[in-house]
């Protein structure tokens, strides 16, 4: 599935600190979490970690939710939840950097291929700080893009991704 979506550049947070790491649910409807769950700083700015398109900003089931379908593949949709106050809307098109809204305490970071979700981790260019400050796991495939939101502000300078400068 990686070489499907080698062309996306997204970034994931460098600075926040995992409390809920993806579990990918056993079957469709069965329990697990979808996504990563990040500790943030309440009211930081979330931006969106790639160039694409709000397919969907609005409430479920009382969170704030914002979905970005990405320009270089439209299967590649990232949703970003638990923001605090949501200041895009369904068709604005965002560079990697555009601000999506504020924080609350946590942020949900989910990204789905198709209708299949994917660890964000797993597909990310890199290790990624934010787990006790060291690195995460990565996928050996290595590929071109990795997820950043910029909600947290790092204590090492991270240098942004080629496909974002």
């Amino acid at each position: 599935m990686l070489a499907l979506i080698a062309s996306v550049c997204l970034v994931l947070p460098s600075g926040a600190r995992i409390v809920d790491p993806f579990r990918a649910p056993e079957c469709e409807r069965c329990a697990g979490n979808r996504g990563i769950e990040y500790s943030v700083v309440a009211g930081a700015p979330v931006v969106s970690g790639l160039r694409g398109s709000v397919t969907f900003a609005g409430r479920v089931a009382g969170r704030n939710y914002v979905v970005v379908r990405a320009d270089a593949d439209g299967r590649v949709r990232v949703t970003y939840g638990g923001l605090a106050i949501v200041s895009v809307a369904r068709g604005d098109l965002l560079r990697t950097g555009d601000v999506l809204g504020t924080a609350s305490a946590t942020l949900h970071v989910g990204v789905r291929v198709g209708e299949s979700y994917v660890d964000p981790r797993g597909v990310s260019g890199g290790a990624s700080r934010g787990v006790s400050g060291g690195a995460m796991p990565h996928s050996a495939a290595r590929p071109r893009f990795r997820v950043t939101l910029g909600t947290v502000p790092v204590s090492v300078p991270v240098p942004a991704p080629a496909c974002a400068r």
